[in-house]
């Protein structure tokens, strides 16, 4: 009969059992009525109690994953189609950081090749390029390697700050291009302006680095002002015995130091209130 399913047949009889109750599927309303199939009440609660075994069943519909578990509820996990692929914005900003530091160093040695090769040119001369050309490279470099040799002895691994790396670097592009342009000759204040903005990039970098973990803000400050202040008395040193002390500016190198020092202090000061806000955001 139709609508029915045969059961096993009955023993000693020789005829079938009466089937058991059917289960029919459920259809929806103006669809036309399909061939029923049904089970046996003994395999449908088989296939129950091996639900209720698992504890749970996974359907998978539009690459999406629904848990249903035997309370009823369900919880959504992420669709799988978009696993991998979000827009992270983290990573963007990463990635441009990382562009940035190696364009940064490139344009400062190819800079420096080209004022070490052409040393006659007037805004290249006695201004110890070929000096230069081994520091500049060596001392953009030592942030980076500092923080590989400490990452190497941690235990904590965080991703590469790029940005800071960036920002200790500029300040070198910036003096190189400086004298390229011969902008250092050509600007009275560019020497000044120099000196400010170098100190605050660099102290930016620096105190991103070192002062990830000290507390409380106002120590913050003080450590990164005191860097840019040793890093400023450093630099003017440096300064005297490259090319000022066999030089023609020995007259009044002493004036400009104690101003240079000063506006590189004020940098550093200035990069210190600006990493403290940046921690407590």
């Amino acid at each position: 009969m139709a609508g029915r399913c045969a059961g096993p047949s009955a023993p000693g009889t020789g005829r079938a059992a009466d089937p058991p109750p059917s289960v029919p599927l459920e259809r929806e309303e103006g669809q036309p009525r399909a061939p029923v199939r049904c089970r046996s009440a003994a395999s449908t609660q088989g296939a129950a109690t091996g639900s209720s075994a698992a504890g749970s069943a996974v359907r998978v519909a539009d690459m999406r994953v629904t848990l249903v578990t035997n309370a009823g509820g369900a919880e959504r996990i992420p669709d799988l189609g978009r696993v991998g692929v979000q827009h992270n914005p983290r990573m963007a900003n990463r990635d441009w950081s990382r562009a940035a530091a190696y364009a940064v160093l490139v344009l400062t040695v190819a800079q420096l090749l080209v004022a070490t090769a052409l040393p006659d040119l007037d805004q290249f001369e006695g201004k110890a390029f070929g000096w230069r050309l081994v520091a500049y490279p060596l001392m953009m470099l030592a942030t980076p390697a500092l923080w590989w040799l400490s990452q190497r002895r941690s235990a904590r691994v965080e991703p590469v700050p790029w940005g800071a790396f960036a920002l200790v670097m500029t300040p070198f592009l910036i003096d190189v291009t400086g004298n390229s342009l011969d902008l250092y000759d050509t600007l009275a204040w560019w020497d000044d302006a120099n000196h400010f903005v170098n100190w605050m990039l660099l102290c930016s970098g620096i105190g991103l680095l070192v002062c990830r973990r000290v507390e409380p803000r106002w120590a913050v400050v003080v450590v990164v002002t005191g860097i840019g202040a040793l890093l400023a008395v450093g630099w003017e040193l440096g300064e005297w015995f490259a090319f000022i002390r066999h030089g023609t500016e020995i007259d009044t190198a002493y004036e400009d130091t104690l101003g240079d020092e000063a506006l590189g202090t004020l940098g550093g000061f200035v990069a210190a209130l600006v990493v403290a806000r940046r921690r407590a955001q």
